[in-house]
């Protein structure tokens, strides 16, 4: 790219789906290109906006919200938060003038994006779902590239502009502790089988209930038991830990989780697009509980995608308290079925996501056409 270095525009957020990805896509790029410059576009109020600085990179943020699924004074702002948004960003790239313009996803990165391709800079979108988001289904057509993680993405984008990269994984998770140190990193014996359960980082208030009300039968059985229930659950059910203290961990946050991964031998949870990357580079035999909660049902398609190649258990969120304890039992007492699951979760792992989108991204720049005066 000759002596300038190159700057790169990453748009989007709105949950860690989105904002991880991003970052792990960011790093790649320094790695590839250590001169480069990169710059954040995110909505305000949202997580990217203490998560991004806080990974040491600049991120800046739009006026836009989202469309509310129900009827909503807020929505009639949405025209005009949008308007702005598109102002902003427009503003945005003239100062920055970037080669290339990513999107990852959330509703901060549909004005980046329609403005970069009104402006004729090269653009690139990231779909981390099997069923694609609005702003993507509506950019699709008009971007330059988009990368997928699941087959079949023909349905949402023009065939000649997929590319199939994965989704971008925490690198940590590449190289899992032994068994044994990861359970002694959560005070559990080496030789005592583990259950995680994990809802997100928020936690998920199904899962949490059928484990609280289940939380006698999977002790009688024998198991240890890493309960991760979200900060807003923490006050709720933390004082179960007492029933078994030296079996039982609960925490509101999880921060080691290439240990949480490595000591477990059955993961229970939710089934969105950054979980399902990780727990298929970790190989792990999982129990899917979808959010009902997300845009587009995406979680319940994913989970349906996995559970169609024999990868993984879907119990609907509404059947979790009636279901889910059950089938947790039945798993753990069923070792090759486990194995099973495992092995065919793993063949859907795409460990070097984050490289191929650092290549198709970095490609981009230098086909490079128009730019901005």
């Amino acid at each position: 790219m000759g002596h300038q270095p190159i700057r790169i525009m990453i748009s989007g957020g709105g949950t860690g789906g989105h904002v991880f990805p991003a970052l792990a896509i960011a790093k790649a790029l320094q790695q590839k290109e250590p001169k480069a410059e990169l710059l954040f576009v995110g909505a305000r109020g949202r997580l990217e906006m203490q998560v991004v600085p806080a990974a040491g990179y600049r991120i800046v943020g739009l006026p836009i919200a989202g469309l509310q699924r129900k009827f909503d004074m807020q929505n009639f702002l949405l025209p005009f938060k949008l308007l702005a948004s598109c102002w902003k960003a427009l503003a945005l790239m003239r100062q920055f003038r970037p080669h290339v313009v990513i999107g990852v996803g959330g509703y901060a990165s549909f004005p980046v994006l329609l403005m970069a391709v009104l402006l004729g800079i090269p653009t690139l979108i990231h779909e981390q779902n099997s069923y694609a988001g609005l702003a993507n289904r509506l950019l699709g057509r008009w971007v330059r590239k988009v990368c997928v993680a699941y087959e079949g993405m023909e349905r949402f984008f023009p065939r000649h502009k997929i590319v199939l990269t994965g989704n971008p994984v925490r690198q940590e998770l590449l190289q899992l502790p032994s068994t044994a140190q990861a359970r002694e990193v959560f005070g559990f014996r080496a030789d005592v089988p583990v259950v995680l359960v994990v809802g997100g980082s928020l936690g998920a208030a199904s899962i949490n209930q059928s484990i609280a009300e289940g939380i006698d039968r999977l002790l009688e059985a024998g198991f240890q038991i890493l309960w991760q229930t979200g900060k807003i659950y923490y006050e709720q059910f933390r004082l179960y830990e007492k029933k078994a203290p030296q079996r039982l961990r609960i925490l509101p946050f999880v921060n080691d989780m290439a240990a949480a991964y490595a000591a477990a031998d059955l993961v229970v949870s939710r089934a969105g697009a950054l979980a399902l990357a990780e727990l298929s580079v970790t190989a792990k035999a999982a129990v899917l509980v979808p959010s009902p909660h997300v845009a587009e049902d995406h979680q319940r398609r994913n989970a349906e995608e996995l559970a169609r190649h024999g990868a993984a258990v879907l119990i609907a969120d509404a059947e979790a308290p009636q279901l889910l304890v059950d089938n947790i039992l039945k798993l753990m007492r069923d070792e090759p079925t486990r194995h099973r699951l495992s092995q065919n979760i793993s063949t859907l792992a795409r460990p070097h996501a984050h490289q191929a989108l650092a290549t198709e991204i970095l490609e981009l720049v230098n086909k490079k056409s128009a730019f901005i005066s």
